[in-house]
């Protein structure tokens, strides 16, 4: 058998949709399904505004340019996250402040943030791993009296909640992620959540080459000219198309990938009750969205042995990010700040198992027989 590790979703509904696109040989942005994609995510997420980006890495890049991120400033974030975490704001020219995560969630340790906090801050960057919400009240407290804005990675994180509040709105600006490996794609593809009234008509202007071409089109302006910086952060409506024929069944995806997550959990239980493994932890405040399953070996020695032997079975199975403090640019452009007590020994740990929404109950048990057969008779 061979499983892979992901396998991106593509309804009939969606190719249906694309072909649509490419008859009517509309591709650009900001057209019929771009503007349907926004509409949905603002009615269920509750934010003011939706912006839907070319990439994930784009929404981020986006919110660093609203936030006016110059050289000098310091951006805090975990060290366990994507590179584009990052580099959206080192290309503003910002140093990076890497903190440590909680072992439990993965996400950034909201007790380490506030001693991390200096005159040179500027933001706080939480990223919600796996779709379980990062600490958010302490989060936004910590933001409120530091007068620090604050910017959800929610990459992974649509249609997942904190307190019953929906991630990526508890901040000024939230970036989600549309990728390939994603709940809900459009191959390439991301979404800035706009939840502040100061940056409402701003996003609008930079993600559209510094122009208000958009007010323009709307009829709110006889011409539109060069407002301000900017870049082309606008997705072709073929992407969006694909897309929005996934948000129309949004629901059903996100139970059968909740569905695939309860089933190794059950059926892997028996090997963290003997402590021969970790699996991930909700904290009660955070309703999640499926998006990753891991197990955590005892360290990296064992996590190796995993992977290679899942992998001689044909399981796609995979580690996840190398800890950005100890790579190459994480050392030029930042610095971990206090212990790294979890970030680098947890992030050694983690296997990801397959997880799609064609993956079959058959394919599912046998990655579940593969590791309970690689920790058969081992203590």
């Amino acid at each position: 058998m061979n499983i892979p590790f992901s396998r991106p979703y593509l309804p009939e509904r969606s190719i249906a949709y694309a072909n649509e696109v490419l008859r009517s040989r509309q591709l650009a942005g900001d057209l019929g399904y771009t503007k349907r994609c926004q509409s949905w995510l603002e009615s269920r997420t509750g934010a003011p505004r939706a912006l839907l980006t070319s990439s994930g890495t784009h929404s981020l890049e986006l919110s660093a340019l609203l936030a006016e991120i110059r050289p000098g400033d310091e951006v805090i974030l975990p060290s366990f996250t994507f590179s584009s975490t990052a580099n959206a704001f080192v290309l503003r020219g910002a140093r990076i402040c890497f903190v440590d995560i909680r072992p439990d969630t993965m996400n950034l340790d909201e007790t380490r943030v506030e001693q991390a906090v200096n005159s040179k801050t500027r933001a706080i960057v939480p990223v919600h791993y796996g779709g379980v919400g990062c600490e958010m009240e302490t989060l936004v407290e910590i933001a409120r009296s530091k007068r620090l804005l604050l910017i959800e990675d929610a990459a992974q994180a649509l249609l997942a909640t904190y307190k019953g509040k929906a991630l990526g709105t508890f901040g000024e600006l939230g970036c989600l992620s549309f990728h390939e490996t994603k709940n809900y794609t459009s191959g390439e593809g991301g979404a800035l959540l706009v939840n502040s009234d100061d940056y409402l008509d701003r996003a609008e202007i930079i993600r559209e080459k510094g122009t208000n071409r958009s007010q323009f089109f709307r009829g709110q302006v006889a011409k539109y000219s060069w407002l301000d910086v900017g870049s082309s952060f606008l997705v072709s409506d073929l992407n969006a198309a694909l897309l929005y024929g996934q948000f129309e069944i949004a629901q059903e995806i996100l139970k059968k990938r909740l569905d695939i997550w309860n089933f190794y959990r059950e059926a892997l239980t028996s090997l963290e009750e003997t402590g021969r493994i970790g699996l991930p932890t909700v904290p009660s405040d955070c309703v999640h969205n499926g998006h990753v399953f891991y197990v955590k070996a005892r360290d990296l020695e064992e996590r190796s042995a995993l992977l290679e032997f899942l992998r001689s079975r044909g399981i796609g199975a995979c580690f996840h990010y190398v800890p950005l403090h100890s790579s190459a640019a994480g050392k030029k452009f930042g610095y971990f700040h206090g212990v790294d007590r979890h970030t680098t020994q947890e992030s050694e740990r983690l296997v990801r198992l397959p997880l799609f929404f064609e993956l079959t109950p058959t394919e599912m048990t046998y990655v579940c027989d593969g590791i309970l057969s690689f920790y058969e008779g081992r203590t």
